[in-house]
């Protein structure tokens, strides 16, 4: 039907004739000749109707916003002056000979060819298919086809093979709530959708795939957030007879390959991290190296004080006392100070403590002092000294403080130094990647209760009576890639030892019937020559929404749910036909039926109904 795309013209194609289709992104009526720039996937063209050619003109001017239209014309140069210079195709036009009219439009809910920060999230959703008209959506979604294409040529060059894994599978522990899917063909029992093909991976490395990748749907029900969706794409890669180091450095080259390639960005090998140093000096385990603030622990010099908001966590085997020193941030004002301060309270911090760095030469705790603030009173000159020595503070500078359990001082001021340097605008550069390592095993959710930090197929660089004798000081052979504070993926090697796999699920209170029953498939795995075997899943909407510089994985993924779960356009997800449910054995409850949306009803299996 089209000979060409729009936005694939230019002068090259001068004096030929081209026949295209697309949508009118604007239309003008100059003075009797009609001008209609049309728009195709690859962008737009401008075409020029004169009255000539009475039958298209006429066709041109019934045209609207939106119409889709097939257009048979000459392509010529544009007058001087009259060109461009934004548009691929601005140097030319297309002399309008024949217009046919392919499909009406109605007034669009919003308009796509004008300002469009008016435009809510809600609408945007519910006409998504008007919405990925827009140029930018266009872009993003051609952008991630680049990013999948160029990583399958990648693992295709260096030896995966791409095999698919089951949607219907049995529940694991993977950190989340499970989708479930009741089966009709044996009532009372439910499928689960995968939140990852972890096991799947596993077992194909026993197989002897050796390397395998999948562009994989991952399903996972938990409460969503701006980089979080119920459905997410994983970029998912597994490997046998690799170490770690191995693992990382093929995964980073493509890392490396794929921002060359694409955004013209040149990385550095990628610096190694523990997750230990990660959490010391930055409050969290996927720090912002182009953030160059820094937590400093000041617990040691605090266990002396009287001050009982320091003494305390400063006494506590589990408490943190650490400090974060702003440079400059003495001229911040005390409603900033107090903006801060609210900021921290969402991440259980009781406060923010401070100090203002007016005169370093004069530090103490009484009148005239060089130091501003209200703790100031309540430290010793000792004390005093050491902060400001230890922090490196400086005339001008502001020192926060965090006093609680390690957890809460982490998050909190782990968070605020995010905030702060964005707020500040003290980032270094445009991009920082790095690898944090050495992950804890466990982590303890209760008085000698465990779970994983990743998951429970992790290998620990341990033996398997140091795991049982004591877990909580086991290190993981883990490792997650970060770029600009977000997790791009992560991944580790995997038990393949039948004894340190039935220890690590001992260590997080799983029995050996639990196990049978939930596991059997891969205890029996590893008992027929399972190799040494890694890998690691990168995020796909996560990294091209970096990519792009969008600020939600919403605006990379073309039919994304809310933050609800829901799915606007389609009004998934909704009640189904009784008849439906009886055959699936299930009956909802009445107060279900009562407390819950018509668009999301609650439902309790019930075997034999």
């Amino acid at each position: 039907m089209r000979s060409h795309y729009c936005g694939n013209l230019n002068q090259s194609f001068i004096d030929q004739t081209v026949t295209l289709c697309g949508w009118v992104h604007r239309r003008r009526d100059h003075g009797g000749v009609i001008f209609l720039d049309l728009r195709d996937r690859e962008g737009l063209v401008q075409v020029v109707i004169d009255p000539d050619t009475p039958e298209a003109f006429a066709t041109a001017d019934k045209s609207r916003s939106e119409y889709v239209l097939k257009i048979t014309g000459r392509v010529r140069q544009r007058y001087a002056g009259t060109e461009n210079s934004t548009m691929p195709s601005g140097q030319i036009e297309v002399l309008g000979k024949e217009i046919e009219i392919l499909a009406q439009s109605e007034t669009p809910p919003f308009p796509l060819n004008d300002d469009f920060s008016n435009v809510g999230e809600e609408t945007r959703l519910k006409f998504r298919f008007l919405d990925m008209r827009r140029p930018e959506m266009l872009e993003r979604m051609r952008f991630r086809s680049k990013v999948t294409t160029l990583i399958r040529n990648y693992l295709d060059r260096h030896g995966f093979l791409d095999v698919e894994t089951p949607i219907l599978t049995r529940a694991t522990p993977e950190g989340a709530r499970d989708y479930l899917v009741p089966s009709r063909t044996q009532p009372g029992s439910f499928f689960a959708l995968p939140q990852s093909p972890q096991l799947f991976k596993q077992l194909l490395m026993v197989s002897g795939f050796d390397r395998y990748y999948q562009i994989a749907k991952c399903f996972r029900d938990e409460d969503l957030r701006a980089d979080r969706q119920p459905e997410f794409t994983q970029i998912d890669i597994e490997t046998s007879f690799m170490n770690d180091e191995q693992i990382m450095q093929i995964t980073e080259d493509m890392a490396v390959e794929l921002f060359d390639q694409l955004l013209g960005v040149k990385f550095d090998a990628f610096p190694r991290m523990t997750y230990a140093d990660a959490m010391r000096r930055f409050g969290s385990d996927k720090p912002d190296l182009r953030n160059p603030l820094e937590l400093v622990d000041v617990a040691d010099l605090m266990d002396k004080v009287e001050f009982k908001v320091f003494a305390g966590p400063a006494k506590d085997p589990k408490g943190r006392i650490a400090a974060l020193r702003v440079p400059g941030g003495a001229a911040m004002p005390r409603s900033q100070i107090d903006e801060y301060t609210k900021f921290v309270g969402i991440y259980g911090a009781k406060g923010l403590a401070y100090i203002k760095v007016n005169d370093v030469s004069n530090i103490h705790n009484g009148e005239g002092s060089g130091l501003q603030s209200p703790i100031v009173k309540f430290l010793p000159d000792d004390a005093l000294k050491a902060i400001i020595e230890r922090t490196g503070a400086g005339n001008g500078d502001l020192i926060f403080f965090g006093a609680d359990k390690a957890r809460v001082v982490n998050d909190a001021l782990g968070a605020l130094r995010v905030k702060v340097g964005n707020d500040q605008k003290l980032l270094t550069c445009e991009w920082a990647p790095l690898w944090v390592v050495d992950f804890p095993m466990f982590e303890e959710i209760g008085d000698g209760q465990w779970t994983s930090v990743h998951h429970p197929f992790t290998l620990p660089k341990c033996d398997v009576e140091t795991l049982k004798t004591n877990p909580g000081e086991a290190i993981s052979v883990a490792y997650d890639m970060v770029l600009n504070g977000t997790e791009l993926g992560g991944g580790s090697l995997r038990i393949y030892n039948l004894d340190m796999q039935k220890a690590v699920f001992k260590a997080l209170g799983i029995s050996d019937e639990e196990a049978n029953e939930k596991f059997e498939f891969l205890l029996d795995a590893l008992k027929y020559g399972a190799p040494p075997h890694g890998g690691l899943a990168f995020g796909l909407d996560r990294l091209v929404m970096l990519m792009t510089g969008a600020t939600s994985i919403r605006d990379v993924i073309a039919f994304p749910k809310t933050k609800t779960a829901e799915c606007l356009m389609t009004h998934a997800p909704a009640p189904v036909e009784a008849k439906q449910l009886r055959e699936l054995g299930i009956r909802l409850r009445e107060e279900a039926k009562v407390a819950a949306p018509a668009t999301t009803p609650t439902t309790t299996p019930v075997t034999g109904a």
